[in-house]
């Protein structure tokens, strides 16, 4: 009975041992953890964005692989600080919710910066500009958008465009995505489409004349990436990819590619707006918003 206390001793002693080698293989883990996955990413080392199947030429799905002038600078961006980028398509009202609620590590959809948005989620640097474009049928009376009081018009929910339409009374009706939007205008249940202006371009140009562009003016904000709030070292981190692919004329070239024949403001700098951008060496072109 003497030697119990002392073999009670032992155990705690041993006890104790146990649990402290866990705590140090727990703290491991985590540094390991986080060294593995700085960003806290859903998949280390893989980018996996929220964007649009349906808005050419800013963001689309083309022969099976996610392109557009956003996602391909995305793709860019994110290569300069060693990650891969998974896109995964979804609609325009969900997306800001969805990368807030981890679904997504971040948007990527020509989002426009707004107080609005800002609630929901941080958003990166701007990366371009867009216009407004006012898609009607063909034939309409419509020429501008002073002309839009009474009737039918058609927005994609949850875009700048629906604050627009919103902002001045006019009732819109609300459609999920692009062509939705598009079949209204063929089928003359509305009368005009408050799109993003190479968006409605496009859209005119492949309808076999049964869509025009009536007007088109400046947005008034940029467009950025979207993160969760508070993921603030992915957000600098692309912040930073945003830079060098501009600073290397990749952002020149994209913009030249998807948007030719329309020039970039003087006033606008993309990224931190720190960095020089190279002149293109073919036509460039402002970018479209939602």
């Amino acid at each position: 009975m003497r030697f119990l206390p002392a073999l009670s001793k032992v155990a705690a002693l041993g006890a104790a041992a146990v649990l402290a080698a866990t705590a140090l293989t727990a703290c491991g883990d985590d540094s390991s953890e986080a060294a593995e996955n700085p960003y806290g990413l859903l998949q280390p080392g893989v980018l996996r964005a929220g964007t649009l199947t349906d808005a050419p030429p800013n963001v689309y799905l083309k022969d099976g692989t996610f392109t557009g002038f956003d996602n391909d600078l995305l793709t860019a961006a994110a290569a300069k600080v060693g990650l891969k980028v998974e896109f995964v398509g979804t609609d325009f009202s969900a997306l800001l919710s969805q990368v807030n609620n981890h679904k997504f590590d971040i948007g990527s959809s020509s989002i426009t910066i707004t107080e609005a948005r800002k609630k929901t989620v941080d958003f990166g640097n701007g990366y371009d500009f867009g216009y407004f474009g006012l898609d009607v049928p063909a034939g309409s009376p419509i020429t501008s958008f002073d002309q839009l009081a009474g009737k039918r018009i058609v927005v994609v929910q949850g875009t700048v465009q629906d604050d627009y339409a919103t902002g001045r009374n006019l009732d819109p009706v609300r459609v999920p995505d692009y062509n939705g939007a598009i079949n209204q205008l063929k089928a003359g249940t509305a009368d005009a489409w408050i799109a993003p202006a190479e968006i409605g371009e496009k859209s005119a140009a492949d309808s076999n004349g049964k869509i025009t562009v009536a007007a088109k003016q400046l947005s008034p904000a940029p467009t950025a990436y979207a993160f969760a709030k508070g993921n603030d070292k992915l957000r600098e981190a692309l912040n930073k990819g945003l830079d060098e692919v501009i600073a290397d004329g990749t952002w020149t070239r994209l913009q030249a590619q998807y948007y030719p024949g329309r020039p970039i403001p003087a006033d606008f700098k993309p990224g931190s707006g720190t960095v020089a951008v190279p002149a293109a060496s073919a036509s460039a072109s402002a970018s479209t918003t939602n």
